[in-house]
């Protein structure tokens, strides 16, 4: 692992994740001897199931674009899971077939990259007074000034949140995408703090700012067929909440962690402030949030695979994270490559339970380090980047400091 900026730079074949020191996470399994009944590699998950390994591109894409695979079934007690305990089945990322598309055809629309667009001039009004801070502060740390508190105002705008509530609510988020399995009971103390408010949100203890998302939700409610419930509104209102603004400052701290990492891609930034969206979706495909890729999933069908056959039954851990490394689609897989050309990753999910905030994400992580590159052409990161503090565990995985000077 390289931790000397020159040597970054001066590489021949370009920057890997390897040359940024703690960007690439530890596997949260253990590869296990014995193949599956069909062929294939197996994992251990820390639940202590040993489940069916995919990691080539064809074969997670292929899994994730079956809707014949199902959610539901790992979600239970004693189930296969990277988690220490269930999560609301009402979650969207928990339902199957007609229920999710019930619930996924009411909620689209929002998510779209048309309707997120609006969102537009509050962020950059948001990012002209958070660099204000950075400014400001005696000595400057990108972290917290700018990259911390952007992704938390833009989903209180978008969901109609009032700001006022966000120093009750959002430090109980971190400890939830962590989901650690030494603390049980106190990671389910702040997961139910967190759901029971988003519970008044939806159920009308709490107001909501008129305008956002759960005013719409409320009003609309009884469109679909049947009417949603307040258990689907609450989940789909807390997913956003803790997802949507918790994911999206994950993949920004490491944007900008690489960024300042690796001059040659800083420069090139700077020089080309249009590169940064590339630069980004090169990030988020060789970067996982977390430690994990995806959620397991139970095959209802017989799938023929690359290394063998996925049996009915067999829950399935489709890897997104080996698959877009997978060699035989991305030449030079773990170079961060702006110029990059081909396949779509496969970070964001593929078919049903496509991330639903990835519009909003893009948006969001873009537009910051777009003006970052404009505004800041002299940034660099003022500390050994190996000694930076960080937060990790199965949904979350970030630089909690990024000290800078300029």
């Amino acid at each position: 692992m390289t931790t000397s900026l020159e040597a970054v730079e001066e590489r021949e074949d370009g920057v890997t994740v390897a040359d940024v020191p703690h960007l690439d996470p530890l596997p949260p399994y253990v590869p296990v001897a014995e193949r599956s009944a069909g062929g294939l590699p197996q994992v251990k998950l820390p639940s202590g199931h040993h489940v069916v390994h995919l990691t080539r591109y064809a074969d997670v894409h292929k899994v994730l674009t079956d809707s014949t695979f199902g959610r539901a079934e790992t979600n239970v007690e004693g189930g296969p899971t990277f988690f220490p305990t269930t999560l609301p089945p009402e979650m969207l990322i928990n339902l199957d077939g007609p229920d999710h598309s019930r619930m996924r055809r009411f909620v689209t629309a929002d998510y779209s990259a048309n309707a997120v667009a609006r969102l537009a001039p509050f962020l950059d009004e948001l990012v002209t007074r958070r660099f204000a801070d950075l400014r400001a502060q005696e000595r400057p740390d990108l972290y917290t000034a700018v990259l911390d508190p952007i992704p938390i105002e833009v989903t209180c705008r978008f969901l109609g949140i009032p700001e006022e509530d966000v120093a009750y609510f959002r430090p109980h988020s971190p400890t939830i995408q962590k989901a650690l399995h030494d603390d049980v009971p106190g990671l389910m103390e702040e997961f139910f703090t967190s759901y029971g408010y988003v519970t008044d949100l939806v159920t009308g203890k709490r107001p909501v700012v008129p305008g956002g998302l759960i005013e719409r939700f409320l009003a609309t409610r009884d469109e679909t067929e049947p009417p949603l419930e307040d258990k689907e509104l609450v989940g789909l209102v807390f997913a956003a909440l803790v997802a949507i603004d918790q994911n999206v400052l994950s993949v920004l701290s490491k944007a900008a962690l690489v960024l300042l990492s690796a001059p040659s891609l800083w420069q090139r930034a700077v020089a080309d402030p249009d590169v940064v969206p590339q630069l980004v979706e090169e990030v988020i495909r060789l970067v996982p949030l977390g430690t994990m890729s995806t959620f397991p999933r139970v095959a209802h069908r017989e799938v023929v695979t690359s290394e063998g056959t996925i049996l009915p039954g067999d829950v399935v851990y489709a890897d997104a994270f080996a698959a877009n490394r997978d060699p035989s689609v991305y030449e030079r897989p773990l170079v961060i490559d702006p110029d990059r050309k081909g396949k779509r990753h496969l970070q964001f999910g593929y078919g049903m339970h496509h991330c639903l905030g990835a519009a909003l994400a893009r948006l969001e992580i873009g537009a910051i380090l777009t003006r970052l590159v404009r505004e800041f052409p002299g940034l660099a990161l003022d500390a050994d980047p190996a000694a930076l503090p960080w937060d990790e565990g199965a949904l979350l995985r970030r630089p909690v400091s990024l000290p800078v000077r300029w």
